[in-house]
């Protein structure tokens, strides 16, 4: 048996299109491949969100519900 065995798997890191709220006292940000809208909001404070990218683990939306 081998208890306390880590998972040896690599976790991939690839540069991500995210949306990044533009309030400076909040901190929220979507990955683009989950946004809800072309142009979206902030789901917190509903304030305009700016493109931009960040170096994050590979995650793939599959549901037709996002854009």
């Amino acid at each position: 048996m081998a208890f306390g065995r880590k998972n040896e798997e690599e976790i991939k890191l690839e540069e991500t299109k995210i949306w990044v709220c533009t309030s400076e006292s909040c901190k929220c940000w979507v990955r683009d491949n989950f946004k809800s809208s072309e142009l979206p909001l902030c789901p917190i404070c509903k304030s305009e969100m700016s493109q931009s990218t960040k170096e994050l683990q590979v995650i793939h939306n599959h549901s037709k519900n996002f854009m």
